[in-house]
């Protein structure tokens, strides 16, 4: 029938990530997208939990919101058995980049959710089989979809701050994956839903899994100073610790310093924080002003000494149509129109590349280069 849209059938590889919960809802809620089948990985260690967020909570989500979706054991057999058109995957990063190369050989179009890779050379492993097989591969950020992040774009072009040469990033308070703990008053430590044998089996706490800080929330950073800078970084220093985690192999605090040609980006990752008692940003300084992120406004301070800003910008969501991944991807398929770069792969991989720069620093105590160098991925 005449302009009827394609159904596209829907897979889920992996359920480490809980992010993967919003993305299925997004892709389920567009008409064209019926949820097929359902795989998560086998983790290293097994996972001792079923709280809200856990893989196997999850994966139970996934199957209670798609009526008729078969569930299998192994992701690989799915992928033989069933006929698929789009695939989500939320497995432990380090698997990112084998299951991709499983779902390019099947001419499957795949997107993952941030970051891209637990390391350079698996993220080049992505681009070039999504490229040789000619799908598409998109990655998930949830902080593109905040309301400040385009106004913020919109001001730094702008000229509104001058010549940008600082970017600072802190994630805001977090007490790690799957912590849902507080802080009574007269309480000398924070108390968690999971007891320490229960963090320790999650793949979040392990280190040889893609787990830790900096993965997780210096990634952010990485992104948005990449993007707003406009530039490509040159070298990165890291710096991981694992303070009050020891249950675990992986660091619950990170920081990376990072250089670009004419700037610099602080970036700062914490599982420790109850609350953070000022403004997290981001933060853009330029010559003329600084612009601070405070809840859902962009803040210009242009006056010197003045503690007031001299303007308050409302952040706007996009356009209808592209306001969620699902809806972005789906566009992207049909009409070839370009993703939000924060999306798309040489964006993804100039991130990858600072994040493996910041942890190669982290073991040798030294400054490592950001390897532009490897990026041909022909």
């Amino acid at each position: 029938m005449a302009g009827r849209k394609k159904t596209y059938r829907l897979g889920v590889i992996g359920f480490a990530h809980m992010h993967v919960n919003e993305l299925v809802a997004q892709f389920i809620a567009l008409d064209q997208v019926e949820l097929i089948a359902c795989a998560d990985t086998v983790p290293r260690v097994p996972s001792l939990t079923e709280v809200e967020g856990s893989r196997r909570a999850n994966l139970k989500r996934a199957l209670a919101t798609a009526d008729g979706a078969t569930s299998y054991t192994d992701y690989r057999e799915m992928l033989d058995s069933e006929k698929l058109d789009i695939v989500i995957f939320c497995p432990e990063i380090v698997r990112h980049a084998e299951i991709a190369e499983a779902l390019a050989d099947r001419r499957i179009h795949m997107m993952t959710e941030k970051p891209m890779a637990a390391s350079l050379p698996d993220a080049l492993r992505m681009v070039r089989a999504a490229r040789h097989a000619d799908v598409t591969l998109l990655v998930n950020w949830p902080i593109t979809w905040r309301p400040w992040v385009l106004v913020v774009k919109d001001l730094i072009e702008g000229g509104e701050i001058g010549d940008v040469w600082e970017f600072k990033w802190r994630n805001g308070p977090s007490l790690g994956p799957l912590a849902t703990g507080s802080l009574h008053p007269g309480d000398t430590v924070v108390s968690g839903a999971l007891s320490d044998a229960e963090k320790a089996a999650e793949w979040w706490h392990q280190a040889g899994t893609g787990g830790g800080a900096l993965l997780d929330y210096c990634c952010y950073g990485a992104c948005l100073s990449t993007w707003y800078l406009d530039q490509q970084a040159i070298a990165a220093q890291g710096m991981k610790a694992n303070l009050l985690s020891q249950f675990g192999s992986a660091e619950d605090n990170a920081a990376m310093l990072v250089r670009f040609p004419e700037a610099l980006a602080i970036l700062e990752a914490t599982w420790t924080t109850f609350h953070a008692g000022i403004p997290t940003g981001p933060i853009v300084y330029g010559t003329h002003g600084t612009i601070v992120v405070d809840g859902t406004q962009a803040k210009v301070f242009k006056e010197r000494g003045n503690p007031e800003p001299t303007a308050i910008h409302e952040g706007h969501p996009f356009p209808v149509g592209r306001q969620t991944i699902a809806e972005q991807f789906i566009r992207h398929i049909e009409t070839g129109e370009s993703p939000h770069p924060t999306l798309d792969i040489p964006l993804n991989l100039a991130t990858t590349a600072i994040l493996d720069a910041g942890i190669r620093s982290a073991t040798s105590g030294k400054s490592e280069l950001v390897e532009t160098a490897q990026w041909s991925v022909g």
